[in-house]
């Protein structure tokens, strides 16, 4: 499958959804899939023993309530971790292998974890059903480099010089974007600068990508975007932002 295969907008799932659940665990990611939604988000770091571990902090304190980093143990140990509800961290590989018929948008947040994420796609054969992206660039670019044909979103520069254009109304095709990005995810706004206007909507359809906004979890919100026409919302409630969809759509059919 095209990983952006279907018609937005789209649902994406932050780290799952944690209602009842630990958030980036398997329990989370079954439950934004029984609530319909469209894609999982979620981040990596790399254990101990160089396996690729969906977590979005560095540390344990805030997940798992004690001290040490994530590199500090080994797969094993982090699975027995209680991380709430009896969940523990689970690897790529066990997720992409667990949810076989579903999308991952993987941020890696630890440039070390670049090999062994480039296995545990390869080993999946995940290519197709992936967008891996990272705040740094030089992460982003080096783990692109390894997976050809996987797509990716685009990281701060680009997006800088995106809003710059759609505000003063240069050519959109002179943007210039790595061929694998095929979506801009942002937040709403930016030190007091608002990222996510009509024209910059318009900027991306123009130039072939989908714009996503991340993390909406008021429903008036999610309403306001949708309106607007946002190709995707990254949300903590996907199971609010799909009945939201599906009214939306609805009133429009």
């Amino acid at each position: 499958m095209a990983f952006l295969e279907g018609s937005p907008p789209r649902v994406i799932a932050h780290r799952g959804l944690a209602q009842g659940h630990a958030e980036n665990t398997l329990g989370a990611f079954g439950a934004a899939i029984s609530a319909g939604a469209d894609i999982l988000e979620t981040d990596v770091h790399l254990s101990k023993d160089g396996q690729v571990i969906i977590a979005h902090d560095p540390d344990l304190e805030r997940v798992a309530a004690r001290s040490g980093l994530v590199s500090d143990f080994t797969a094993a140990q982090l699975r027995a971790m209680d991380l709430g509800h009896g969940e523990g961290f689970s690897t790529l590989g066990e997720a992409l292998h667990s949810f076989p018929g579903h999308r991952f948008n993987i941020d890696v947040k630890a440039p070390a974890a670049i090999t062994a994420l480039v296995r545990a796609i390869d080993d999946a054969e995940a290519h197709d059903r992936v967008l891996v992206t990272s705040f740094d660039e030089n992460t982003r670019s080096r783990a692109l480099a390894l997976l050809p044909g996987v797509a990716s979103s685009a990281t701060s520069r680009h997006v800088i010089e995106g809003r710059l254009r759609s505000w003063v109304g240069l050519p959109v095709q002179r943007w210039k974007l790595p061929q694998e990005v095929v979506a801009l995810q942002i937040p709403p706004t930016y030190s007091g600068l608002p990222l996510v206007t009509p024209s910059m909507i318009s900027a991306c359809h123009r130039r072939g990508l989908e714009l996503h906004v991340w993390t909406i979890n008021d429903p008036h919100d999610m309403t306001r975007l949708f309106d607007m026409g946002v190709d995707g919302i990254v949300t903590d409630r996907a199971d609010l932002a799909v009945e939201i969809r599906a009214m939306r759509l609805g009133k429009k059919a």
